[in-house]
């Protein structure tokens, strides 16, 4: 059985995940592809970690990506979380992943529907769903108050955990629209602000063409190892939030080839993907929260000393800024109301690296221009640099 190193793992996140200067990239799609899937939780993550790895950054090529070209799309997905990735991958993550998520918040609002007793049933949900698209379809696009005002039955207010301490009355229009952006049928459009704003306006879309569950797992399984591998069965399982089954059978679909990991742990990589990488140039990177390179593994010990944890994540386990050098964790940062980046390191890492990590501040300082950025998730160490 061949042996990947701890060294090797970090070389390859250099080298595959785009960090690593003399592998960046020329196109936010590129990047996409890279990393298979990029976080969208919070807007800005996307602008955040397609910079970081762009030869020439800047807001305007992301969004010529996600709003003019939509060779970059927005899909409701793995772990039930919103992912951005390529218009070519997006057809395997939505297969695999984003239907079961969709036909879940389906049934979930279809219950609290019929719990809250007025009447409210699929066929009211169909034809509420149809007045939103129709009312899209002729503006182009619209935010969801904007939806509201023009779709009466969007104004519908229930009762959700009736019965309960947690009992309220909510509006519908925010659970209608989730529910066919997690169809496909409508994506999020610019926002109303800036970049950085979640607040989006909603056209009309077309779901992906459906395909084979199976198959389209062993295609996310054959990208993802790609870029992850090695990683385990777990870090698979865990990324994906596919049952023991449906992991091992992607992995065995694809034909993924064993390894010893530094840990004991066995690893998988591609098939034939074992030869020893040779190292980049030395490297750093400023990386958001929730990048994927922090959140590709669930064991991420190769790369994230265990006692930086407490200082670089929240209480639910998301990972905040990062500062990386040479494919592992040294440090946090965080961006001051001046818009100053600032950081702090946690591992003591020499005068070369700290010279390149003032050189990627100057970077990304350079074309986020007068952008304010605060992460969604903050972080211990997040909310000290900017106390």
């Amino acid at each position: 059985m061949h042996r990947i190193t701890d060294e090797q793992r970090r070389i390859r996140l250099g080298r595959r995940h785009l960090l690593a200067p003399s592998a960046r990239a020329t196109s936010a799609v590129e990047v996409a592809d890279a990393v298979v899937a990029l976080h969208a939780t919070d807007a800005a993550t996307v602008f955040l970690s397609v910079c970081a790895r762009l030869t020439d950054p800047g807001v305007e090529a992301v969004e010529r990506a996600l709003y003019e070209d939509v060779s970059l799309v927005r899909l409701l997905s793995m772990r039930n979380t919103l992912f951005t990735v390529s218009a070519a991958a997006a057809p395997a993550i939505d297969a695999s992943s984003a239907r079961a998520v969709a036909a879940k918040e389906r049934r979930r609002l279809l219950k609290q529907l019929r719990e809250d007793g007025q009447g409210l049933d699929e066929r009211w949900l169909a034809e509420t769903e149809l007045q939103t698209l129709a009312v899209l379809t002729a503006r182009g696009h619209a935010t969801g108050s904007e939806l509201s005002a023009a779709v009466p039955a969007l104004r519908t207010k229930i009762t959700v955990f009736p019965g309960t301490r947690q009992e309220t009355v909510q509006g519908i229009a925010t659970r209608v629209i989730r529910v066919l952006a997690a169809d496909g049928r409508i994506r999020r459009d610019r926002p109303r602000g800036s970049w950085t704003s979640s607040q989006f306006r909603w056209t009309a879309a077309e779901p992906w063409p459906s395909s084979d569950p199976a198959e389209a797992r062993a295609e996310v399984t054959r990208r993802w190892l790609l870029s992850y591998g090695p990683a385990t069965e777990g870090d698979l399982k865990w990324w994906t939030g596919w049952g023991v089954r449906e992991t091992r059978t992607a992995l065995a679909a694809v034909g993924a080839e064993e390894v010893m990991l530094d840990n004991g742990a066995i690893g998988w990589v591609a098939a034939g993907d074992v030869a020893t990488e040779p190292s980049p140039e030395p490297w750093v990177a400023l990386l958001p929260g929730l990048d994927p390179s922090a959140m590709g593994w669930a064991d991420r010990g190769f790369h994230l000393p265990t006692g930086h944890r407490a200082a670089l994540f929240d209480r639910a386990g998301n990972i905040g800024p990062t500062v990386w050098w040479n494919g592992g964790i040294v440090g946090g940062w965080a961006q001051r109301a001046d818009g100053e980046p600032v950081w702090r390191l946690l591992s003591d890492v020499g005068r070369e690296a700290s010279q390149l990590i003032e050189a990627e501040a100057g970077r990304l300082s350079a074309w986020a221009g007068d952008a304010r950025v605060t992460p969604r998730f903050r972080t211990p160490l997040e909310r000290e640099l900017t106390a």
